[in-house]
């Protein structure tokens, strides 16, 4: 199970008890420490003082749980204007919104796409693009985020 998938199991019940929503995880490596970055929401927007609270929250699990035995940096931080998208749930929601999407491997000959979310059917994210329908597999997603 990818690092991200351990972290999201273990915060995400403590991030909604706090009245938030997890709206992703990203591990990022190539630094001199890996950064653990976490996205939180709320429907009255996101303050340093919320990203503080559940820093200190998420830190607390991931000192105990220990998903990442090596040192890196934990931030915690609102999903902003370009609101990267993780699951099915984003791409049905921001239906109508333009994103931008890169995938793991080629679909149809290309990585990149970038067009408007037409929502999430039977495992696959549907985006417009010059006026033709993709249908990419979540499973092969490597990052996606709304054009802002």
């Amino acid at each position: 199970m990818a690092i991200t998938d351990q972290v999201e199991q273990l915060i995400e019940s403590s991030i909604e008890t706090l009245g938030y929503e997890l709206v992703g995880v990203e591990y990022i490596q190539g630094g001199p420490d890996p950064i653990l970055r976490v996205y939180i929401d709320a429907e009255q927007g996101i303050s340093i003082e919320d990203c503080e609270r559940v820093s200190h929250q998420v830190s607390g699990i991931l000192d105990v749980e220990e998903p990442i035995r090596s040192a890196y940096l934990l931030e915690v931080s609102s999903p902003g204007f370009d609101r990267p998208l993780f699951k099915a749930r984003d791409f049905e929601r921001f239906a109508g919104v333009e994103a931008k999407i890169s995938m793991k491997l080629p679909v149809n000959g290309r990585r990149n796409f970038r067009g408007v979310l037409q929502g999430f059917e039977n495992g696959e994210i549907l985006i417009e693009v010059d006026g033709e329908v993709y249908a990419l597999p979540l499973a092969k997603l490597g990052k996606a985020r709304l054009v802002a």
